[in-house]
């Protein structure tokens, strides 16, 4: 019997990396300071996101990553705190295989964090599914004007499409005629 070659490195730490990010998650947040049912909270929260947002924010590429990395931050952030949800952030990032895709992860997660923390009264008010149904118009939104990252085809993080400009962000002057 030959031996077998080892299966590469990078496909099995993705394959670790999803397969402990539920406990890793709660942990985080227990850490942060959520107590037992909080934990179990931001997990039902971070479960809704996958399964009811991220569908929704697919079919162009890099948009429905950055959609629900706004949404997921933005909703924990205003329901859970932002020590919760930048632990609970640090977490899902910790061990990441991508460097690039973790890149626009934390960009999007600021974003989100920055969203949630401005609107914690009334996204906090909501029942959860309202909240999210809220955050994925935003995020859409926001992906929309340019503001979300995205990992580029080419494997490099890049900004979201955004309008050209010239020089120091001003319009471009149109052409003489």
């Amino acid at each position: 019997m030959s031996p077998r070659a080892a299966p590469p490195a990078r496909p099995f730490r993705a394959a670790l990396h999803a397969a402990t990010g539920a406990p890793r998650l709660y942990r985080a947040a227990r850490h942060a300071g959520a107590g037992p049912v909080e934990a179990g909270r931001v997990l039902l929260t971070s479960a809704q996101v996958l399964l009811l947002v991220a569908p929704q924010a697919g079919g162009v590429p890099g948009r429905q990553n950055a959609v629900r990395h706004f949404v997921w931050q933005a909703a924990l952030t205003a329901r859970h705190g932002s020590m919760v949800a930048r632990a609970v952030a640090a977490a899902q990032e910790e061990g990441s295989v991508d460097p690039l895709d973790s890149a626009a992860d934390l960009r999007n997660n600021g974003l989100g964090q920055s969203y949630g923390a401005q609107h914690a009264s009334r996204l906090a008010a909501l029942p959860l599914r309202a909240a999210l149904r809220e955050l994925l118009e935003v995020g859409l939104a926001r992906w929309r004007a340019g503001d979300l990252a995205a990992t580029g085809r080419r494997g490099g993080a890049r900004a979201a499409r955004r309008p050209r400009r010239g020089s120091r962000g001003r319009a471009t002057p149109p052409a003489p005629s």
